[in-house]
């Protein structure tokens, strides 16, 4: 934490539609500059804790403020926040710098500065000379990359993105990971990033909040999340993980604590391999293998019942269906989490 105050904090925010609460009793703060993201299943908040940060939504209870100031009595255009829509939201009779610049002609910048204001937001995104184009000419990275422009342009404090890269394909999505991030920095400006990709979510953020129907199960830096997950949720949710109940935790390590383990931390050997120190095993038998190209993802049924997934790279040839195997892996790698059903 920074001695700084929280570029947005929420203080007890309940979001309740009918039946449902959206956001249940949510406390959490986001610190000025950081990638902070909002990760979870749909229907799970994070839409809906955009929209309260943005204005487009009122809490039924609780507080949000903005750099200190309540936003309660704020509406929309008065909160220094822009948001990124996973459609982009661009107008499309307008050419590329017109939809960036749209914002500062409403406020009557006068055009030679609002011009060079373009200009440096189409370079910053990497459209430098595409300012007379039409969004329609445009991929969809393009136009994604004219939606980041048009939003901070208007210098906001905090940036919110909805999604903003659902649309693309993989290849291009993974790409633009890195330069939102690149961006991110060297802009400095707060980015709040909701997404329902695991993967998307480790590779930028700062820190993630992992939502789960209306609460935070967990905040952390991306590594703490993945590698020592608070619940079963959040370790069934973010990556792949086995979850051993009470029950065969007892068989397997001898303790009735359930618990996780990720699928590369195990070890496949030999039944003659000896077990290091500080370390579990158990024998077992392929049940089935899935080629991923890198590596291969095993599904080992064990003797004393049960079942473990293991990932391997693919160094060596693959393990036949139905062969026998050991299974190795380090006590420090084992995760306590709440009970496993």
């Amino acid at each position: 934490m920074t001695d700084k105050l929280p570029a947005v904090e929420f203080i007890q925010v309940t979001r309740q539609f009918e039946e449902m609460k959206a956001v249940d009793n949510l406390s959490f703060r986001v610190e000025p500059g950081e990638f902070f993201s909002l990760l979870g299943p749909s229907g799970s908040g994070k839409t809906t804790c955009l929209r309260l940060i943005a204005g487009f939504e009122q809490p039924d209870s609780g507080s949000i403020r903005l750099s200190g100031e309540e936003a309660a009595n704020l509406p929309p255009y008065e909160r220094n926040v822009n948001t990124v829509f996973q459609d982009y939201a661009l107008f499309p009779h307008m050419t590329v710098g017109e939809n960036v610049g749209y914002s500062l002609m409403l406020k009557k910048t006068p055009q030679q500065e609002r011009q060079k204001r373009v200009e440096e937001m189409l370079e910053l995104v990497q459209l430098a000379g595409m300012m007379k184009r039409k969004t329609s000419q445009l991929s969809g990275g393009q136009r994604q990359r004219v939606a980041l422009a048009r939003a901070l342009i208007n210098e906001p404090q905090v940036l919110l993105l909805d999604e903003p890269l659902g649309a693309l394909d993989l290849k291009l999505r993974q790409q633009m990971q890195v330069e939102l991030k690149a961006i991110q920095k060297r802009v400095g400006i707060t980015f709040i990033f909701v997404t329902h990709d695991q993967e998307e979510a480790l590779t930028m953020s700062d820190r993630l909040a992992v939502f789960n129907q209306g609460k935070i199960e967990q905040i952390g830096v991306p590594a703490e999340v993945y590698e020592r997950p608070a619940s079963a949720f959040v370790a069934d949710f973010v990556g792949i993980s086995n979850l051993v109940s009470e029950t065969l935790a007892q068989t397997l390590i001898g303790s009735a604590q359930s618990f996780a383990i990720r699928p590369e931390k195990i070890q496949i050997s030999t039944l003659e391999t000896p077990v290091p120190p500080n370390a579990y095993s158990v024998v077992g038998q392929i049940q089935d293998a899935l080629y991923l190209g890198m590596s291969t993802r095993y599904r080992v049924a064990l003797e004393q019942g049960g079942h473990l997934t293991v990932v391997e790279q693919n160094t060596t040839s693959a393990i036949p269906q139905g062969g026998k195997v050991q299974l190795i892996w380090q006590r420090e790698h084992i995760c306590p989490v709440s009970q496993v059903q």
